[in-house]
């Protein structure tokens, strides 16, 4: 047999093709990942200033006109109030001035992030000695000891997301990529729902009660992660009910490539370029580690959104996935199940 023969054999059209598209992966991951994290810079903060109004109006001017613009200042009544307003995840650090004195209080929120909450530090060390001015920190919402550079939320909502990929990869490859009947799309959800269940519950234990990583609420931790789950592995049986074994790439271009720079894990999202910065909160990965740290470090607050966009994904990849399994077609039997032995759906 000739070379080209030997070629052909060995290497199918179909199997370059999934070569290409790995290859367009593997140059879209590294231009993701180094895109997103190579340059980080705090850009337009949501920033809170407590002020009198003299001050306030001139500091405000200041801070507006900063070199990169990284700081969004807006005037807040008190430091009770600022206080309040970081907790709510509706600011992420605010200055207080001391008119009677010298020395100011920054606020800042490491259980956020704390590249974030080090950055306003630094950035506040220099605009206050240009002021002739010093200033003291106080983080209200610190991240735990156990969690280094607060990414412990991150990494747990990282696990839920690959396991939910995953999941429903290995659902949909054991029979055939495409779903052949509705109940047998039933049944995989259902078995995805179970797993999912179980996911949330042993990453809420060993981040909580085994390793101590992360505060918070096991329970409210164990709800996110049954959604975080599911809400991943219900688009994954989507994809591939639309696309076929190619939906499983489209699953990690959209989780990994895209969610998981954009998540605001390693550098929370004021500090990352726009284009991931705006996609990052309606992504699984950016909407789950966004609410995680509210769980552990901000009693809660400010969820709805991060909870309406992981629903969203939910609901979306289960009723793709049983509209498609509904469509009358020919069943289709990958060549990953053939290689594995699996029986014909």
């Amino acid at each position: 047999m000739s070379l080209v023969a030997e070629l052909k054999s060995a290497v199918t059209p179909r199997a370059a093709l999934l070569v290409v598209g790995v290859f367009a992966l593997q140059l879209l991951f590294i231009a993701s990942y180094v895109g997103a994290l190579h340059n980080p810079k705090p850009k337009d903060v949501p920033f809170g200033v407590v002020a009198p109004q003299q001050v306030s109006t001139v500091l405000l001017e200041q801070l507006e006109k900063l070199p990169g613009e990284p700081l969004d200042p807006r005037a807040v009544g008190s430091e009770a109030d600022a206080t309040k307003k970081i907790m709510n995840r509706e600011i992420d650090g605010a200055l207080v001035v001391d008119p009677a004195g010298r020395t100011d209080t920054l606020l800042v929120a490491s259980g956020g992030g704390t590249v974030l909450s080090s950055a306003l530090q630094k950035m506040f060390t220099q605009v206050e000695g240009a002021n002739q001015r010093t200033v003291r920190t106080v983080d209200v919402a610190p991240a735990s000891p156990q969690d280094f550079d607060g990414l412990s939320a991150f990494y747990l909502v990282v696990g839920w997301c690959v396991g939910g990929y995953i999941c429903a990869a290995i659902l949909a490859i054991s029979a055939g990529s495409r779903p052949a009947n509705r109940e047998r799309a039933i049944i995989r959800l259902g078995a995805l729902a179970v797993y999912a269940a179980l996911g949330g519950l042993g990453g809420a234990i060993i981040v909580g009660p085994i390793l101590d990583a992360l505060p918070g609420s096991v329970a409210a931790l164990w709800g996110l992660g049954t959604l975080v789950v599911f809400a991943v592995g219900a688009t994954t049986l989507a994809l591939q009910s639309v696309f076929g074994i190619v939906g499983i790439g489209l699953a990690i271009l959209l989780v990994v490539v895209a969610g998981n720079p954009s998540a605001g894990g390693a550098f929370p999202l004021p500090m990352l370029p726009p284009f991931w910065k705006a996609i990052g909160p309606a992504l699984p990965p950016g909407a789950g580690t966004w609410a995680a740290r509210s769980i552990a470090y901000f009693k809660g607050n400010d969820m709805t959104g991060a909870m309406l966009v992981l629903s969203a994904w939910a609901v979306a990849g289960s009723v793709i996935t049983l509209v498609m399994s509904s469509l009358k077609r020919k069943p289709e039997t990958e060549p990953i199940a053939a290689e594995l032995g699996e029986p014909t759906p």
